[in-house]
């Protein structure tokens, strides 16, 4: 286990204010469903590919060499913001379009699947709920 200081990193790195979920809305939708399924992503931000002119950025070096990430790595200031605004563009066209009635839940899982597996994305089984 190592760790890399991204605090100089982070100090010239401007704030990026895309806005992130807040926690009292999503709870109040779900209130008019009829079944809800909750879903993490497994280590989501290491899912996210860095920018190839970015990933100089995060170069570190160790007694075997000098490496940078090639996917995002913890700690960096604007880590979950980035991961929002993928979430947003990957799934923009299905937010906020599910029906209340449960019949379609099971419609809309296989929507989101069929998007996840698209773009090779997993989730953590351990933290997922389905149905409800």
């Amino acid at each position: 286990m190592f760790y890399v200081d991204y605090r100089d990193l982070n100090k010239g790195s401007p704030k990026d204010n895309f806005p992130l979920p807040h926690i009292d809305i999503l709870v109040d939708n779900t209130a008019r469903h009829a079944q809800f399924s909750f879903m993490d992503g497994f280590s989501g931000y290491n899912q996210i590919r860095m920018a190839k002119e970015d990933k100089i950025k995060t170069t570190f070096t160790t007694m075997w060499g000098t490496f940078c990430y090639r996917v995002m790595p913890f700690g960096l200031k604007n880590a979950g913001a980035t991961y929002q605004r993928a979430m947003v563009i990957l799934f923009h066209d299905m937010m906020h379009k599910e029906s209340k009635e449960g019949e379609d839940h099971l419609v809309n899982l296989k929507r989101l699947f069929d998007r996840l597996k698209e773009y090779k994305l997993r989730l953590n089984p351990a933290k997922c709920t389905f149905g409800t």
